[in-house]
């Protein structure tokens, strides 16, 4: 083990895959994006099982939970596949602005974002690609915190589950039906970012991966593996009342 003092939570290992719960605001690997940037979940977790590890999929920076690494590139390429397949089952957990309805299916389609500003020129030239998204509203509160013309505020806990795998793809379904994400700096709506901020210390992006369900790379047997809500989601769900509501969900 290694004496680096930084360390990630592990789900799940054996000796061909290791699954980790990633916190909020740590990057999977290097990114041209944040040139600043000097964590990265795959060096914590290499120095942390002093070995080299491949990983699988991605999470964005600001979205916390479940994240799965190959321990060897043919065992991190079968899982990878079965991403590029659809054949592994997501879980999500999202607070997003306003009420939702109780549930639903959002067909919508998603370009490509783009990383840099000098390449707005080539946006045009993006083709939009099939996007699919499951969602269903678990609970629901509505807090005094005034937002222009209304008195009060209005919020929902949702469970999302994706079914393809496009960049940014929840954070944009989500701002596509005018329920964004709350944190999220990029798609959402600044004020409700910043009650949540003011009124809860919640900097972060209320988004978690909390579930995943896919084949095992060489035994082939199924797996399903649970990320616990972080302190910081966990305080969020407290202070709405909302710990009931996602205790059904098995995590």
């Amino acid at each position: 083990m290694s004496t680096n003092h930084e360390t990630l939570d592990i789900l799940y290992q054996d000796e061909f895959l290791v699954v980790v719960n990633k916190p909020s605001g740590l990057l999977v690997h290097r990114s041209p994006i944040d040139r600043h940037e000097t964590r990265f979940a795959m060096q914590i977790l290499r120095n942390q099982l002093n070995q080299w590890v491949y990983p699988v999929h991605r999470l964005d920076k600001p979205t916390s939970g479940l994240l799965i690494f190959g321990l060897s590139s043919n065992s991190a390429q079968k899982l990878a596949k079965q991403f590029e397949n659809a054949e592994v089952q997501k879980q999500y957990l999202a607070v997003v602005r306003g009420f939702t309805h109780l549930g639903g299916i959002i067909n919508h389609p998603i370009k490509e974002a783009l990383m840099f500003k000098h390449e707005k020129k080539f946006r045009e030239n993006i083709i939009p690609q099939q996007a699919l998204t499951y969602y269903h509203r678990l609970a629901t509160t509505e807090q005094p915190w005034q937002n222009g013309k209304h008195t009060t505020s209005r919020y929902s806990l949702v469970a999302l589950h994706p079914k393809t795998g496009r960049q940014h793809q929840l954070r944009r379904h989500m701002k596509h039906l005018s329920h964004p994400i709350i944190g999220d700096s990029r798609y959402g709506k600044s004020e409700h970012n910043n009650f949540f901020a003011t009124q809860l210390n919640s900097h972060r992006l209320l988004l978690a991966a909390t579930r995943a369900s896919f084949r095992h790379p060489e035994t082939n047997e199924a797996l399903t593996i649970h990320a616990p809500l972080q302190g910081d989601f966990v305080k969020v769900l407290q202070h709405f009342d909302w710990e009931s509501s996602v205790s059904t969900l098995n995590f």
